[in-house]
């Protein structure tokens, strides 16, 4: 490899290094203050940079926002289909798409706390469709693993499948408000207390 290449190699490798971090600040100062309320100055001030030189590496906020989304979403969704690729039973389906939940928010705990607060709004926007077919795709997944589980006798027939589905979708998520990914439990610790708390409640009778 010439001289001239590898340097190119590496100034476009500290580039995307630089660009990573800069999502990484965009992200907790979007989650911090809320997207609407955000300026381009603010995410460069936190970045430590000057707003003209943000953008040598993105065109705007919305391409900021659309990147953290869409990366957040890329990431879990992979996570879910593994898991309903393993075809388990109810039960162990239920228990591993929790626990891949959580395992999410530690990674990507700014995008959940965008991801809640701004959907309903950015979803309005053609660029961020993507959003919306993500909660249908979301609802559909959990509210088809419920109904199996009812039918295999692992789960309680007599509750809504779709009152269920509200009940875990929000419990899990609303955890992004208050984890701490350095906290004293790790993530997997808290998945697995969230199971134990909520499959007494929703497993068949004799479970």
């Amino acid at each position: 490899m010439s001289p001239r290449r590898r340097d190119a190699e590496r100034t476009a490798a500290a580039r995307e290094r630089r660009r990573a971090e800069i999502l990484d600040t965009a992200a907790e100062v979007f989650a911090r203050q809320g997207y609407a309320a955000t300026t381009i100055r603010q995410v460069a001030d936190a970045a430590g940079m000057l707003a003209g030189s943000l953008y040598y590496h993105f065109d705007s906020k919305e391409s900021m926002a659309d990147e953290i989304l869409s990366g957040f979403l890329d990431d879990l969704w992979a996570s879910y289909d593994a898991v309903l690729a393993e075809g388990a039973d109810a039960r162990t389906t239920l228990e591993r798409l929790v626990e891949a939940s959580f395992a999410s928010i530690h990674r990507h705990r700014p995008a959940v706390v965008m991801y809640q607060n701004e959907s309903r709004h950015l979803a309005l926007n053609p660029r961020f469709a993507y959003l919306a077919e993500s909660q249908t795709r979301f609802r559909s997944m959990w509210s088809d693993l419920l109904t199996r589980g009812a039918d295999e006798g692992a789960f309680r027939a007599d509750l809504d499948a779709s009152l269920v589905y509200r009940f875990i979708r929000d419990t899990v998520w609303v955890a992004a408000n208050w984890y701490d990914p350095h906290g004293r439990l790790p993530a997997s610790d808290i998945a697995e207390q969230y199971l134990a708390m909520v499959l007494e409640g929703i497993q068949a009778p004799g479970e």
